[in-house]
């Protein structure tokens, strides 16, 4: 690896790392199968195109009946212009589109069952190609919207409120990027996704857009700055099928509902302070989690008779191991408050750290992070601008799996250490529920494919929320 990739890698990890931990409150070769995964897309009410429009857009009335009878639902679109202008696999444009209808349904207005919700989505996929898998060819998410062209089922779930609140239960096709393992203040950048180590580790990259899998909740509020949340998730987005098809073909609408793949578990603890709109001091979220998968999954280094996979003598069956898992923490910090102004106004960091197992998992160590400069342009209160830095390191295993192969072949082998991405934008609201949102972002190393080169990603983000 070349001095200046080294270099960067270091201060990469020992910078994000630091970062975080300064702001804490104190008192068969193993190539990595990509998978595209994204945002679920809908919004606040208060930010729909129904504030702007003459009758709140419902000249019949139909939205506002349906509303009275607890019934509500969201349409949203979002479309990418993206072209990758330098380096990568080749350089090219893609138009990509996502259209998300909701239906959310409160059970106690429509028919007198207390606490009782219902929620259902689906995603409209369109795209002349995606950036990230046809363009640069790396492993890190660049619009978190890129999916194969599907029309498919999301989540659909009940969920059940006991104790005025303080309990929730969900039930259903669930996702777990919707709940888990998420930056509030990052959701504004293309780039913010379900991270990228557990969606290259865990099976068909785990229950996250833009498929879910059938699982159950609970959720528990004992105070208004604590909760908590675990969840159980089939473990597998597909069904069984060859190697190297992923779950987007074998689960092609996303109504597989398998329910006996071993599972897949998440668990995570939140501590929230000053979110109250006339709250005084400064904002922040400190969130710690952790995942694990009761399958089997295999060692990236080392085959079932303890020799190296790389080696031509190898019975190149892989060691299988039982189980994996994850751990992470994100933090959310406000820097600066103005007067009168909310937890996500001002200026804003946040960071994400993640690790797991070094044999058997494609990446052993992320961390991502940013700053969010908000309501701060005169007259434009609802404009957002900042920078966001992805820095996913390969595991050991794979390193070492590398160099194995360097060695152990006659030819040249590419290496790979690390995957990074900047990420510069804007977002300006044109009008309450449409957004334009201009962005950057550098790729280093993208280390998918052998030939991958740092690349530059330039485009356009449209966002329409009704």
């Amino acid at each position: 690896m070349p001095a200046s990739c080294s270099t960067v890698f270091a201060l990469s990890r020992v910078l994000l790392t630091a970062s975080l931990l300064v702001l804490l409150p104190f008192g068969k070769g193993p190539l990595a199968q990509i998978e595209e995964r994204g945002p679920r897309s809908d919004g606040p009410i208060e930010s729909s195109l129904r504030n702007t429009l003459p009758d709140g857009g419902d000249p019949l009335g139909i939205v506002r009946n349906l509303s009275n009878r607890g019934i509500e639902f969201r349409l949203s679109y979002i479309n990418d212009v993206l072209g990758n202008v330098q380096g990568g696999q080749r350089r090219g444009w893609v138009n990509q589109g996502l259209f998300e209808p909701s239906l959310q349904v409160d059970f106690e207005r429509l028919a007198g069952i207390t606490g009782l919700h219902g929620y259902a989505n689906g995603f409209f996929i369109h795209n002349t190609g995606r950036i990230r898998r046809d363009y640069v060819g790396g492993v890190n998410t660049i619009a978190a919207i890129e999916a194969m062209p599907r029309i498919r089922l999301s989540e659909a779930w009940l969920e059940q409120s006991l104790f005025k609140g303080a309990v929730r239960l969900r039930a259903g096709q669930l996702a777990a990027d919707v709940e888990f393992l998420f930056s509030d203040l990052s959701v504004m950048f293309l780039q913010s996704d379900f991270p990228t180590i557990s969606a290259l580790n865990l099976p068909g990259g785990g229950p996250a857009f833009p498929l879910a899998t059938p699982g159950a909740m609970l959720g528990f509020r004992p105070t208004p700055g604590f909760d908590m949340s675990a969840a159980i998730f089939n473990g597998d987005t597909g069904p069984p099928g060859r190697d190297g098809v992923d779950d987007q073909v074998r689960n092609r609408y996303n109504t597989n509902f398998r329910v006996r793949d071993p599972a897949l578990l998440f668990a995570e603890a939140r501590w929230r302070w000053n979110q109250e709109a006339d709250a005084n001091g400064l904002a922040r979220t400190l969130k710690l989690g952790g995942w694990g998968h009761l399958g089997r999954f295999e060692d990236l280094r080392f085959a079932a008779d303890g020799s190296l996979l790389a080696d031509p003598g190898s019975v190149g069956t892989p060691l299988r191991r039982r189980g994996t898992w994850g751990f992470y923490g994100i933090l959310d910090q406000q820097l600066w408050r103005p007067a009168g102004g909310n937890a996500l106004s001002g200026v804003s960091v946040f960071g994400r750290v993640s690790v797991a197992p070094q044999d058997r998992s494609t990446i052993g160590f992320y961390a991502d992070g940013g700053i969010v400069f908000a309501n701060l342009v005169p007259g434009r209160p609802n404009d957002r601008f900042g920078a966001s830095f992805i820095f996913a390191e390969y595991s050991q295993a794979v390193r070492d799996y590398d160099r194995d192969l360097a060695r152990l072949s006659r030819s040249a082998q590419s290496r790979r250490s690390f995957e990074a991405n900047l990420e510069l934008t804007y977002l300006a609201e044109i009008r309450p529920g449409f957004d334009l949102q201009p962005v950057v972002t550098h790729i280093w190393q993208p280390s998918e494919k052998p030939s991958g080169r740092n690349a530059l990603v330039v485009g356009l983000r449209t966002r329409i929320l009704y």
